[in-house]
């Protein structure tokens, strides 16, 4: 189900779920991610703001908006900085697996290369004893005089075609001796061009590595500083719309995915979370600020979130198997292939800031993200989880 207007204002002093819609299926590329430049500036409203502006509607409206704006662009660098590090992260795994792989390549045809050389010199001692027994059979005397002068011709003639026989030998043996050598000349060649390769790419490796933890340490320092005014931004429009910061952060949760939804339709993409899981095995390990991986702790979050939607427990085995099947619960699980992220598998998994700004590696907020998704798309976890038993999807 696609919504076409806003979820309206949260009620005073109760908790106001908003439904969020699905997800546009998209892919993350390898290549670093170009940072823009935020959408607003840093003054960010103060106390001394909130408090000038209550008591005066139009100044309470106007300070909302403008807390709406500075929630925006905390969202906005969020999504920036830890998308930047996550395809930095894909960059240096992808070049790592490329500097195995060569080196896997050079390993083996260094052992080709040195097989060949043995099967070379093996082929030359043949030829070595066949030029050995073919002198020994072999006289100077021209055939007709050792015919007529020879004791016994018979024996003569025995000796000629075992000579023939090494002649022809002989012949074979030279000539699987040059293709050997060939062979092992080109599997030489081939080897120093893979250890060449080798070398270039264990070096671009270390290069994508370096920048990716550069990327996982900017990422770490910008959440760090947008975590703490995303928290006070919530407070204070709890305080100008008599609500809780918890109500407000889920609202605007509800709202930012709504619009996504909206986004999504308008592009004529396709809706879904995830396309099919990650494949399993966990995520890629992206580096510096690192993820908090506690499959088992974010099942008792999750577990503990369940009311706040309007569920009982009886739909938590439902989502156990729907985010088991999907990332094993893991907060870093990473679908290669689409760039699906997390532990619900948002995609594209920025989409996760509208949560805050730690998405990426925090996974209670993948939760929030993820259960107000499934709430919008599927109105409950085992909704959900039978769309992914019919689709392999959701």
């Amino acid at each position: 189900m696609i919504v076409s207007s806003a979820p309206a204002a949260p009620v005073r002093r109760a908790r106001a779920v908003r439904p969020i819609l699905a997800l546009v299926a998209g892919t993350l590329l390898m290549e670093p991610l170009a940072v823009a430049a935020p959408a607003y500036a840093d003054d960010y409203p103060s106390w001394q703001d909130v408090q000038n502006a209550q008591g005066n509607e139009q100044a309470t409206q106007d300070e909302i908006t403008r807390i709406n704006d500075a929630l925006a662009a905390a969202q906005q660098k969020a999504a920036e900085a830890s998308t930047a590090a996550m395809k930095a992260a894909q960059a240096a795994d992808s070049a790592r697996a490329d500097a195995q792989a060569a080196a896997q390549r050079a390993d083996e045809l260094g052992a080709q290369a040195a097989a060949a050389e043995q099967a070379v010199q093996q082929t030359h001692e043949q030829v070595g004893t066949v030029v050995a027994g073919r002198a020994r059979t072999e006289t100077t005397a021209p055939l007709s005089v050792r015919l007529f002068t020879g004791a016994d011709p018979d024996q003569l003639l025995t000796r000629l075609g075992v000579l023939q026989q090494l002649d022809s030998t002989w012949a074979k043996l030279d000539e699987r001796a040059r293709e050997a050598e060939s062979v092992a000349t080109s599997l030489q060649d081939q080897a120093q061009t893979a250890r060449a390769a080798r070398d270039a790419l264990a070096t671009a490796a270390e290069d994508a590595a370096q920048k990716a933890k550069a990327a996982a340490d900017a990422e770490a320092a910008a959440v760090a500083d947008l975590q703490g005014h995303v928290t006070t931004l919530y407070a204070q429009l709890a305080t100008l719309k008599d609500t809780t910061a918890d109500v407000e952060r889920r609202y605007r949760i509800g709202q930012q995915v709504a619009e996504q939804e909206r986004e999504a339709a308008a592009n004529a993409g396709s809706s879904g979370s995830a396309g099919g899981g990650y494949g399993g095995g966990g995520g890629s390990d992206l580096g510096g600020g690192g993820v908090n991986v506690d499959p088992a702790g974010a099942q008792a979050y999750a577990a503990g979130q369940l009311g706040n939607y309007g569920w009982g427990q009886d739909q938590f085995s439902c989502l156990y198997r729907l985010w088991t099947q999907e990332s094993s619960w893991r907060a870093d699980a990473l679908n290669p292939d689409s760039g699906a992220y997390g532990i619900p598998q948002a995609l594209p998994a920025d989409k996760m800031a509208a949560a805050g700004p730690d998405w990426r590696t925090n996974g209670d907020t993948q939760i929030d993200w993820g259960l107000s998704y499934i709430q919008g798309r599927y109105g409950s976890p085992c909704g959900a989880w039978a769309h992914e038993v019919a689709n392999n999807w959701y």
